[in-house]
């Protein structure tokens, strides 16, 4: 009887051993560890008005984002040597006088607003209304792990390989 199972087993790992080679697998998509975040850039908008919503700026995305993933808005505040100074929102300016004008943001899977309010009539400032540019961060779910200043909009980029020719640009929605 052991010779039997012996030679079964032999049979069998010769059997299995034998075949031809299978197929080349898909090509994975680039990124570090498999991440894949996504960077926009809305450029030169402005916000509207609604009695419901006051000053906002509503925007789908290209393609809906997933419900884990993470959503950073940076407002473009200037340029020193040709590069964008990025700061990031929620954020509250104070402009003096006891002026104070906040931008904010939510998002959904499909689209984003960003909101302006203060507590003054802010049309009086209307540079802060008009031809605004925002870039929006889109990170995958799951990596809040990585130490990284979220309010920097360049070590964000650095820290989930992207790159400025990345940038995707989103067109503004008419309201």
């Amino acid at each position: 009887m052991k010779t039997f199972f012996r030679l079964l087993a032999i049979t069998l790992v010769i059997a299995g051993c034998t075949g031809p080679q299978g197929p080349q697998g898909f090509n994975g998509v680039n990124g570090a560890d498999g991440l894949i975040a996504t960077v926009y850039d809305l450029n030169n908008v402005n916000f509207s008005y609604t009695q419901s919503n006051g000053f906002f700026i509503g925007q789908s995305f290209n393609t809906p984002i997933y419900t884990s993933d993470n959503v950073i808005m940076y407002r473009k505040t200037g340029t020193v040597n040709n590069a964008p100074i990025w700061q990031q929102i929620p954020r509250t300016l104070y402009l003096g006088n006891g002026q104070e004008l906040d931008y904010d943001f939510d998002f959904t899977k499909f689209d984003f607003t960003i909101y302006a309010g203060g507590n003054y009539d802010i049309t009086t400032t209307s540079g802060y209304l008009n031809n605004q540019t925002f870039r929006v961060v889109v990170i995958p779910g799951g990596f809040g792990k990585r130490v990284v200043d979220y309010s920097d909009c360049n070590a964000v980029m650095q820290a989930y390989g992207l790159t400025e020719s990345q940038v995707k640009t989103l067109t503004p929605k008419s309201h």
